[in-house]
Parts: C-alpha cells; structure tokens; sequence
C-alpha cells in the first residue's frame, strides 16, 4: 500500500483550500494525498493522525506572534487564529506519535514555533545581519529567484546527493515569504542558508523525520521542472518506513526487558515510560522492577529491604488495579500475548539486587508466586549472593556457597536469573550454576565502551552457548564511553551483540526512569523509532519479533516450564 500522507489545507475565500502543487508532488513522489482542514478537536486529530504516514504542513499567512509570546510589530502582515492554533495541536500529536513531517515556508515556521525556537515577524523590519536578497518574488511561482547552500552532512543534503565535500551544495530555490526562522530551537538545527544568511531550512538534531524549508519546492513541477520531487521523494520513504513499523508493532509483541518506572511513583518527576507513552510508541509490555539499593548486611537491614521491594510490588499492582481498561498484571509470556489481543498493555514485575531476599530462600518463592518474573542476583556492591561488577571487594571471587542455593531456589520456582550487575567471575559462575538459561535484562557490549557493567565478547559467546539473551540497554554511559550517546550507538551495540551471539539471543532493556533514555530514544514514546531504525538495516520481521521480546520470552518459557514440571 502506498504511505498516506497528510496534507493541512490553508484558508482562502472559501475558507479550507489547498494548491494542486501539493498533491501533485506527493502522488509524483508515490504517496497517496489525504488533507487535513484546520480543526481544534483533539480526539478527532488524533484519529486522523492515526491514518496518517507523514504530514505536510503547507504554506499560507503569517503565524499570529501572541501564540509564541510576542507582541505583533506594525509591519505583521494578516493572520489567522484558528489555522495557527489547529497546526500546533497537529504538529505537538504528530511529535508525540514520531510521524514523519515537512514544513513547507509557513509550515517550517510552524515547525519552529512548535519546537521551541523563535520567528522573525517581518524579514524586512527585523532582520540586520546583511543586506537581505529579494525573499518575495514576483516571478512565476515555479521560478527559481535565489539560492540557498545545504549544509553537508545533513538530511537534506543527502536527499539531493551523496556527497560528503566540505564545500556546501547549492540549491535554486523560489521564495514567497517575509516572516522567517530567527533561531530553530534545541530540537532542530540549520540545514541551508541564503547568501544573506537568512534561515532557509532546518531539520530535527534527535533522529526524527522532520525537515522544514522555506522555499515552496511544489511549485517547481507545475512547470515542469522535477529538480525539487526529492524532497517528497524523501518524505514518502520515510512515511513508508514509518508504515511498515506500524504494522509490524500490529503483529508482533514489543517488550521492554527493564525499567525502574516505580522509582518515580509518588513524585513529581517526569516519568518515561507512561501508558499514553507506551501507545505512542507502540511498547505492549515492560518489566517494571523493584530496585533495592545495597546496604548493610544486618538482620533488620535485611527485613527493610524485603519489606521494601514488596511494598514497590505493592505500588506497581495497585497502580495497574486503576486502570483495568488500559493494562494488565502479567505472569507468563501467554498472558502477554492475551493482553496485547485485548488491545491493552502489559506489565511484568522484577526484583534489582537479590538484597531484597536476605539471607532467606523462603523469600524466593514468595516473590515468585506475588508475580516476579526475574531477580538479579546483585547491585552495585558485593552482597551474601555474589559480587557485583561495581564496587565490589571480590568477597566471594563470584558466587557464594549460599549464591548457589538461591540460584538452585530460582531455579525451582521458575524465576529467571539476571546477571546484569553481577562481575564477570559471578557471571561465569552463575552460568554453571543454574540449570536453565540465564539472562542480562539490560546490558551492552564492552568492547564498543568499556565499563564493567557491560558484557565482554567472550561472556556474550557463554551467554548465548546455554541459550540466554542480552537485553542492550539505553543508558548513556555503558553505550559511549565519552558520553552522548544516540540511538546509531544503540544500534550498533545491538548489531555487534547480534554478530557475537546469533540474533536469536539478544534484545532490548531500556532501563527507562533508571538512567536509561539517549537522543533518539528518550522515553517510551521514542521506541518505535528503534524499530525503524532497524528496518533501514533490513532486518526482517521475524527478526525483530526475537530482538523485541520473544528471544527473551523463550528463556521465559523454558524457565517457567522447566519449574512447572519438576
């Protein structure tokens, strides 16, 4: 099927019109044009957006400055309210979802407005950096009348040509506007500029599909002229990616393997992964654990943490008996794949830092049968089970004698053993140890960063030899040694653990609201964006059904089963 793309209709005499250049460049470029009039009515956008595989936002009448903030100067030429303010409603949904956009001259404006950045009311009046090039012409609107030089290195560059010179490329552009972009904002970045240095085009700085410029590029084929269809030619392939993620998160189940939402319960603190965001981006299901820092190794130190980690059990399962409509308590891969089908989402519990049991195998059991998937068996510091990765006195040169019962224990009662956090000699030991396959819910690849925390190529060779998944995190410092990390270091993480293990041993734990979140993949509703980024990569769709929970829910399977049986 050809991508949808939404195109938002301008206001004329007859209120909502739309040039033919439009449709025209998208059905050229191999979409299929669908319009969208200015509207306010939020869930009636939002089920048009649903239908949509990219939007464009077209040209027409200044922004009115009082939306951004301004007052509006004398030289502000006419506005209208209720186009404004419908197409930031569009353009804030339309982030949320990650649809693909294009702002066309008023549209990059919009963009800008939306995003955080700041106009220029009138070009003529404000702007005083150099002598300004004529940027309304009097030409014929398919004529070219100045031109713009495309930064290298950038999206739209790469849409017009390959090259990689330092010399920037030069665009012939039309031009039919006097508002402008004084400064693109945080989220987008300058991609072409004309020879007065106005702001001719900008494009998203976190791995988006947004791209705004300032000429009208579908005036160009009404007379004949192909030169700017790359643009549309650009926007139907990424709407094409952005469909076939779509469908494919419609067939599949995504899991994300960790993340330390409940952290956050009872405060103010903005949380990433929340239901409105698990739709955005299409996350069926996450485990939600229980995260007990290290601390002393005390009778009553260890009554408190075990008191601790049932009382975040306690939250979580309260929180999800709120909304009966929206989510679900999972104990078994089954019940997630019965969720998903009733259209809700899905939550799994974990335990961080075998702390939480004390000294007490008992408490194994107990946690299991309250609905505990996994435990690691450490945190950060040495405890009676293990040594960890990270501050740690090599107390037990690995597992502990009472290590191995718990171990024996989780193993008995169907309960996953996690060796993230866990040293290496922990983590080989816990490999014998066990008798069904093991996991690291969210570790990376040490040799693409080297912190302890991460897997070295040889533990990944064990892991996958006895069957068990690596989870690739998104926490910052274990993708990028010198920090910043994006979704491209996650992807090669993945793609390195995939050469190492097989892809049917590895995954995704984002450990969301624990430290987790890169450029790219902020938050839960970011996470589609992972999934097209490997499709780009040709992976195939039972390849991302493994990498996006059912590699993990194998071990799952085994696990459960293994314990059921005996």
């Amino acid at each position: 099927m050809k991508p949808v793309i939404g195109i938002t209709g301008n206001f004329g005499d007859n209120t909502c019109q739309l040039s033919k250049a439009y449709y025209q460049s998208v059905l050229e470029a191999g979409g299929s044009p669908l319009i969208i009039p200015p509207y306010e009515d939020s869930e009636s956008l939002q089920s048009a957006l649903s239908q949509v595989d990219a939007v464009i936002l077209s040209g027409g009448g200044d922004l009115n400055p009082l939306l951004i903030g301004e007052e509006p100067i004398p030289q502000l030429h006419s506005v209208n309210a209720e186009r404004d303010q419908a197409e930031l409603n569009l353009i804030s949904q339309a982030l949320q979802l990650q649809i693909p956009m294009l702002g066309i001259c008023r549209g990059i404006q919009m963009l800008v407005a939306a995003m955080g950045g700041e106009l220029y009311q009138d070009l003529p009046a404000q702007y005083h950096d150099a002598p300004l090039v004529k940027h309304s012409q009097d030409l014929a609107r398919h004529c070219a009348s100045h031109t713009v030089d495309v930064e290298p290195g950038t999206v739209l560059n790469s849409i017009f040509c390959a090259r990689t010179s330092s010399e920037p490329l030069r665009l012939n552009v039309n031009s039919f506007h006097h508002q402008a972009v004084k400064a693109p904002g945080p989220q987008l970045r300058v991609s072409a500029r004309s020879a007065d240095g106005v702001i001719e085009a900008v494009e998203s700085t976190t791995y988006k599909s947004i791209l705004g410029v300032q000429w009208h590029p579908e005036a160009f084929i009404t007379g004949g002229d192909r030169s700017m269809l790359p643009v549309f030619q650009w926007l139907v392939d990424e709407a094409s990616n952005y469909a076939e993620a779509k469908r494919i998160h419609n067939r599949i189940l995504t899991l994300d393997s960790h993340c330390d939402t409940p952290m956050k319960f009872g405060t103010d603190e903005e949380r990433l992964v929340t239901l409105p965001r698990m739709r955005q981006g299409r996350l069926d299901a996450s485990i939600m654990v229980a995260y007990i820092p290290q601390g002393e190794r005390t009778p009553e130190a260890y009554a408190s943490a075990t008191g601790k980690a049932d009382g975040i059990l306690c939250k979580i399962q309260d929180i999800i008996s709120r909304h009966p409509d929206e989510v679900s308590l999972a104990r078994t891969p089954e019940d997630l794949y019965r969720i998903k089908g009733e259209e809700r989402r899905a939550i799994m519990m974990g335990i961080e830092n075998g702390y939480a049991i004390g000294n007490d195998l008992d408490r194994i059991k107990y946690f299991r049968d309250r609905g505990v998937v996994y435990m690691t068996l450490c945190h950060n510091g040495d405890n009676d089970i293990c040594d960890s990765a990270r501050k740690s006195n090599g107390e037990h040169g690995g597992v502990s004698a009472f290590g191995e019962q718990v171990i024996h224990e989780m193993n008995s009662v169907g309960m996953m053993v996690d060796l993230s956090h866990a040293a290496e000699s922990s983590f080989y030991d816990a490999l014998d140890i066990s008798r069904t396959p093991v996991v690291c819910s969210h570790s990376s690849c040490r040799s693409l960063c080297d912190h302890p925390r991460n897997l070295t190529d040889g533990q990944m060779k064990a892991l996958a030899a006895k069957g068990g998944v690596m989870q690739v995190t998104l926490y910052d410092g274990f993708l990028c040694a010198d920090g910043g990390a994006t979704i491209s270091h996650a992807i090669e993480h993945l793609q390195h653990a995939i050469d190492i293990m097989g892809v049917e041993n590895v995954g995704i734990g984002t450990d969301f609201d624990g430290d987790g979140g890169i450029t790219g993949l902020a938050h839960a509703g970011e996470l589609i964006n992972f999934t097209r980024a490997l499709l780009r990569r040709r992976f195939s769709e039972d390849d991302l059904r493994g990498i996006w929970g059912e590699n993990f829910l194998r071990v799952m399977r085994t696990v459960q089963n293994q314990a059921h049986e005996a």
